[in-house]
Formats: C-alpha cells, structure tokens, sequence
C-alpha cells in the first residue's frame, strides 16, 4: 500500500511539475489544447471544436436573407459510387452542387443537416482576404501595396517597413512563422490556443525578402487581420457582418472563434462556423466578380487578383484563394486542413461544396489533395448522367 501511495504522489507530483514549467515558460496555452483536444477523445482539432472556445456571433439579417433557390432538377440524380464511398470513407457531412445559382445536389450525413454549424478552418483566410478588398473599397487601406507599418510601427524598420497588406494576402511575407500543425509548442499552436493572437503576430519577424515568393504561413493572415481591425476601428465579425453576411443575406448568424473572453481577437487565419449554404455564397461573390444581386461589394481588379497567381513559379495561389487548372478548366477555391472546401468553376458556373472530417493527406509536393480533384470529376459524373 505503501508503495502504491509512492507511485501515485510522484505521479501528482510529476504532473504537477510539468504543469508549473509550462506556466513559467509560457507555455501553459498547451493545458488548453489538451482540455480541448484529448480530453475529447480527439488527437487534432475537429469541425464541431467551437464550443471549447470563446466566438464572437457574425449577425445575419433576416429580412435580408436570400435562400438559394433549389433547382428544377434538385436531387434527383445519385451520387456516383465513387462518390458515396469517399464521402463514407472522409466522413462528408454536407456536400453541395450548384448550377446556375441553384442548389442542383444537396445531402447531409450523421446527424448534420442544413442549420449545423461546423468549423471552416483556413476557409476563413478566403474571407479575411476578402475583408481586406472590402476595406480597400470602403477606403480604410489604400490599396494592396500599403505597408503594414502604416498601421504598426514594428513594421517600420529595415525588412519589415517593406511589407505590405498584398504580401499577407498573397502569402508571400517573408514572415518568422512556423506553420506545424502538429507540434504543441509551434507559433500555429499557440495561436489556435493561446489567448493574446495580437501580441503573437505584432511580434513576428521579417527575415526573408517579401513579396519575392509563396510560402503559406498562418501568421500572414493573422497579421492581416489585425491590420484591417486597426484601420476600421472595427471587430472583424462586426465587420464581416456589415459588409458581407447582411448584405449577401446569409441564412443564419455565424460564429468566429476568439483567443480569449476580454477584448478578445478573431482568428483570422481560421475558425468560422456556419454551414455549408452560407458558406458558398462567397463561392457565388467572387464568380460575379465581387457583385451581389446588383450591388457591387467588392471591386472587379481585386476579385481577379484574387482569383490569379501572383507569383509565376506558384500557380496554386492568389490572394487568399487555392488556383488550379485542372482538365483545361480555370478553378479557384477555399479550404480548410480537414477538407473542407468552396470550389468554383466560373465558366460552368458550377460550385462545389464538401464540409467534413477528413481529408486525403497531401503528399509532399502536391499543392491540392486527391480528394480535391475526385470531388470535381464525381460531380461532371453526376451532371453528364443527368443529361
């Protein structure tokens, strides 16, 4: 008994010492990942993780809302084989077709339906970006090319004073950033759980030459959303809110993850949770180039920069948007680490919808997952048996 006694004090007392030292090496946001992580039976962040943390709501309006309209045709072609499988083996839990700006396929699994919120994940750096055309439209930035130490004075020296916001959004920073999204004491870590995102972006470094070349960091657009919080003195969901969820008369409020309670800040790299509808709207706003039933949100030149490579040697990335070519088709796209995805074919006038747990991991030097690509050839599917 006495050595049981033994074991277990040394136990507490071990746990109990790990746990001081993270709290004196800053590293206690590691006690949060846990809590919320593997507490919860989970070994990485997962789509219904929101409740774990504090969320700011993106109201909607609604006497503004405007529902998809469904089309002539609405499900009455079933998914390909190919398809269903997939969709059972990554765990879809909302896919969506729409043609011609009606909901042509719909299905939802588990128990997921039309009003279940899941996490967007980096889909939320597309809207940032597009928070940032808005701003430049409102004429709270000038353009692309303002430096951010317009706005902060830790970016007005050597390097630094040569960033601008068009090098956060175009992921070309030359930003300290180490983007580890499975190492619990990574800058990507501490962002998703820590408590002051601000602190950690103002404190980023710029040590390679920006707006040389694509490197995708998060930090670039963390930084990016506390520059346009600081140049419209506004809350980015408050934000998000005035100039897109009302006007493009989303469905439902949304909720966008905040690193702590008291004046908390947006993740802007990630974490809006809504569902899969309102989410493709901004699908349908950049495919109009930046217009919503008449009224221009955004302007046209930077919905196509958006839209298109900046940079020759990296084609897969624009602003804020994932590029691809694939069979002959311009393709421009959203998404987020668990394959979640907005993809857009404007000259079909199609978008696709996937919203679920997993994904079919990259292999390395692979710019988009296989899944990506069956996706889009399993809706031609569908479409062609349609006709």
């Amino acid at each position: 008994m006495r050595l049981f006694l033994k074991i277990i004090g040394a136990f507490l007392a071990t746990i109990l010492l790990v746990v001081i030292l993270l709290y004196l090496f800053n590293y206690d946001y590691i006690l949060k990942g846990i809590q919320v992580i593997y507490l919860q039976g989970h070994n990485t962040a997962y789509i219904d993780d929101y409740p774990e943390f504090e969320n700011r709501v993106i109201e909607a309006d609604s006497s503004l809302t405007s529902s998809w309209p469904t089309h002539k045709n609405y499900n009455e072609t079933k998914p390909t084989d190919k398809l269903t499988d997939l969709n059972n083996e990554l765990g879809t839990v909302a896919f969506l077709i729409i043609k011609n700006d009606s909901i042509w396929y719909e299905d939802y699994a588990e128990d997921y339906e039309l009003l279940s919120k899941t996490n967007s994940f980096s889909m939320a750096k597309s809207i940032t970006v597009a928070l940032l055309g808005k701003a430049i439209k409102d004429g709270y930035i000038k353009n692309l090319n303002q430096p951010v130490g317009d706005f902060f004075p830790e970016f007005n020296k050597g390097l630094q004073a040569k960033l601008t916001v068009g090098d956060l959004a175009s992921m070309s920073s030359g930003l300290d950033w180490d983007e580890d999204y499975f190492n619990p004491f990574s800058q990507t870590a501490r962002a998703y759980f820590g408590d002051d995102i601000r602190k950690e972006a103002l404190n980023l470094k710029v040590v390679e030459e920006p707006g040389i070349s694509f490197e995708y960091l998060s930090g670039n657009t963390i930084l990016l959303g506390i520059v346009i919080e600081k140049a419209t003195g506004k809350n980015l969901s408050n934000y998000l809110s005035e100039s897109f969820w009302k006007p493009m008369g989303m469905e439902y409020d949304a909720l966008w993850q905040l690193d702590s309670e008291e004046n908390g800040m947006e993740k802007a790299y990630c974490c809006i949770a809504s569902n899969a509808r309102d989410f493709a709207h901004f699908g349908k706003l950049f495919k109009d180039n930046g217009k919503w039933n008449g009224q221009q949100l955004l302007d046209p030149d930077f919905v196509k920069k958006a839209t298109n490579a900046r940079f020759k040697d990296s084609q897969q990335y624009g602003y804020g948007f994932w590029l691809n070519d694939y069979k002959g088709k311009d393709i421009f796209y959203m998404r987020g680490i668990l394959g979640q995805y907005v993809i857009v074919i404007p000259e079909d006038d199609l978008i696709i919808v996937r919203l679920g747990h997993d994904l079919i991991r990259r292999e390395e030097g692979e710019n988009h997952s296989k899944d990506f690509f069956i996706y889009i050839d399993e809706t031609y599917k569908m479409l062609k048996n349609a006709s």
